[in-house]
């Protein structure tokens, strides 16, 4: 009997792929990548070409025995790996690492974990594309060069554990240049004028915005400004002089690619990077549906594009038709515009089987992989509809010469958005149509609103706008977004609070010697450019090792020049108000490999060393310490009072700085509103969207 391997990343998928094969294949997972470069050393030989220097990853011999035994009765290899360079790299080291020279090989792809995908992919395989591969050994060789050159250079001049990284590198500094044109920012004032206009036989005033004089915008930047304009003002008519009526089409968005499923998760469901890739990776590789078994439930999470397979489009025509109505249904789909940043290797990402709705498969998921899932079959479905149309009206007034204006609209057909609203369309329209308004119509002002305004900074990056940034600048590529900021995260250069990112000082420092020192590693233009190469070099119109060439000599002559000329710089720990039980100077806060503790600054003639907890800004109701953020011992994150165990007050869910208006104790924040701790009480007050954003 004929046998066939087929050989996986990840063991996740070895179940629902075994599911769909007959008893004749044997599925197996690497695991991931089998070989890399020594961690101990560069792993390439500048004087040899570049060529660099494989070894068989650590704990990796075991997978590789077991896949060895099964390659010897294996009548065909299938190398089933990730559709991206990452992928088709870790076929062509399981090709070496396996010795699979003499064997019949075969690579297969496939988009989506389904029945008809992976079979399909068996009818079509393929060679392994070392354009691909050779894509990936130029970025993680210049990934390496960077860290392993500069990180070391950070420790000596800095602190030990700090890394640099060629993509991490610039997001740092693209977070610190944000934050330096916010230092920079000074407001400037403006003011604006509503005039409340009654409409003879109409209950709801007119809310007109004042315009200028004539055709002519005007800005008004002082109160002498505005006072002049009001006294112009008194005692006049406001007439009528133009209404204009018309369509407003809005145009359905496109499906998901990685970068927009990234913000999208981060802005409505208030996911982190990382955590919207780990849901999407499970989605992906398959789950439990009853009735069904194992299957894959959206397609691959890693994607550039907006392209959809036409066996998608027709089964989403369909059932866009039957469940709303063919008028629902749109006939041509308007795709993004391919440039050099775009790869178009894959789908959008989009559910396998629209039939699978979210409220079908509901009870098969976590909370947080349907509300996710949601997501994703809502933008489709939506991105396979037809516009939405208001009806418009533009009405100026005039008033001696000055110019208001009223503009409204009215949703005359949903299309697309009866499925779907994106996070920044959920405000609603400021008016609603204006009936029955004509250059006869008589209006009486009721009152003037003039207001005051300051210019605003730009704002914080968030994670998801700082994605947007990378994605639109060209740095990075879809799996990168995620890990490159858990990264900065991570060694602390980078604070989140309330969604927003904040530079540390550590990360000022490291962004200011890396400016200093390697000017072109931090160049955002620089790095796009190496994006594009390395773009040239998956479509094999550039050898990669000319990529390497060009780049390590200049960085070796950089790293040496650096480590004669920099000073060391030192950064101050952090210091706490907790006093030090032993000789009583005031502990600063450490960072050892389970977090945040706090420390004696008189190590070593004082050792003492006590747990960190981050404060809440509440005070215990049974003693009147502080609140703060404990854990379980399995994990679970839960606020207790900082004298634990002589107080035993604790709580799940975050306590508020508001008191109950009703009894005067702690309030929790449980979703959008603040629910009193005392059951007996019951007080239940709705937060406000900004207000439970920020709790």
């Amino acid at each position: 009997m004929a046998k066939y391997l087929v050989i996986v990343e990840s063991p996740a998928k070895v179940k629902t792929i075994k599911k769909f094969l007959g008893a004749n294949y044997e599925v197996m997972a690497s695991n991931g990548h089998v070989r890399d470069m020594p961690k101990s050393q560069l792993g390439f030989d500048a004087e040899n070409d570049y060529e660099p220097k494989y070894i068989t990853i650590r704990g990796k011999g075991d997978i590789l025995a077991k896949l060895r035994k099964e390659v010897k009765k294996a009548d065909k290899i299938y190398l089933a790996t990730d559709p991206d360079r990452e992928g088709e790299a870790i076929s062509w080291h399981l090709y070496i690492a396996l010795k699979l020279e003499d064997k019949k090989v075969y690579r297969i792809t496939f988009n989506e974990i389904t029945k008809n995908a992976v079979k399909e992919s068996l009818k079509n395989p393929r060679e392994i594309d070392m354009s691909l591969v050779d894509a990936q050994q130029a970025r993680r060789m210049l990934d390496r060069m960077v860290g392993y050159r500069i990180s070391p250079l950070l420790w000596a001049k800095i602190k030990r554990g700090l890394s640099a990284g060629r993509v991490q590198s610039v997001a740092l500094r693209i977070i610190c240049d944000r934050e330096d044109e916010i230092n920079a920012f000074i407001p400037e004032e403006y003011w604006s004028l509503d005039a409340t206009l009654k409409i003879k036989g109409e209950r709801k005033p007119l809310i007109a915005k004042y315009y200028g004089v004539g055709d002519k915008k005007a800005e008004i930047s002082s109160r002498e400004e505005m006072d002049k304009i009001l006294r112009e003002l008194e005692s006049t008519d406001f007439v009528v002089t133009d209404i204009k009526k018309g369509e407003r089409v809005k145009k359905a968005p496109l499906p998901f690619t990685t970068s927009t499923l990234q913000q999208e998760a981060s802005k409505l469901l208030n996911f982190s990077t990382q955590k919207t890739m780990r849901l999407a990776q499970q989605l992906y590789e398959g789950v439990e549906l009853k009735g069904q078994g194992t299957v894959g439930i959206i397609t691959y999470l890693r994607t550039d594009s907006t392209r959809v397979s036409d066996e998608a489009v027709a089964a989403s025509k369909e059932y866009i038709a039957s469940n709303y109505g063919d008028q629902y249904a749109a006939e041509v789909v308007t795709e993004k515009k391919k440039d050099q940043k775009i790869q178009d290797a894959h789908e959008a990402i989009r559910p396998t089987d629209i039939s699978n709705t979210p409220a079908d498969l509901k009870e098969s998921l976590s909370r947080d992989q349907f509300r996710l899932y949601q997501l994703i079959w809502k933008r489709f479905t939506a991105s396979r509809m037809t516009p939405a149309k208001y009806e418009t009206t533009s009405v100026k007034i005039d008033a001696k010469g000055h110019r208001f204006t009223v503009s409204a609209s009215k949703l005359q057909f949903d299309g697309f958005m009866s499925v779907y609203k994106e996070a920044d369309e959920e405000k609603a329209e400021s008016n609603t149509l204006i009936k029955d308004i004509t250059k006869d119509t008589e209006l009486t002002l009721e009152s003037f609103d003039p207001k005051q305004h300051f210019t605003q900074p730009p704002a914080h990056y968030t994670e998801a706008s700082l994605v947007h940034a990378l994605e639109e600048l060209g740095i990075g590529r879809p799996s990168t977004y995620a890990p490159t900021i858990t990264t900065i995260m991570a060694r602390r250069y980078v604070v989140k609070e309330d969604k927003n990112l904040y530079v540390s000082e550590l990360g000022e420092v490291v962004n200011n010697m890396m400016k200093d020192a390697f000017p072109s590693i931090v160049d955002v233009n620089f790095t796009a450019n190496l994006e594009a190469l390395l773009d040239k070099v998956e479509t094999g119109t550039v050898g990669w090792k000319t990529v390497v060439a060009n780049f390590y000599p200049d960085l070796d002559e950089a790293v040496k020049k650096a480590e004669k000329e920099l000073d060391e710089v030192e950064i101050a720990d952090e210091v706490s108000d907790e006093v030090c039980d032993v000789c009583g100077r005031n502990m600063v806060i450490k960072y050892g490999p389970h977090g945040k503790f706090l420390a004696c600054p008189g190590f070593p003639d004082c050792r003492s060393t006590k747990p960190y907890f981050e404060k809440i800004g509440v005070t215990c109701p049974k003693c009147g310490r502080e609140i703060v953020v404990r854990k379980t011992k399995k994990g679970r994150r839960y606020y207790g009072c900082e004298a634990i165990p002589e107080c035993d007050f604790m709580v799940w869910q975050k306590p508020s700085t508001e008191k109950c208006e009703r009894c005067g104790g702690i309030m929790l924040v449980k979703g959008n509103k603040l629910v009193c701790a005392d059951e007996q009480c019951g007080f239940v007050k709705k937060l406000e969207t900004e207000k439970a954003a920020a709790q």
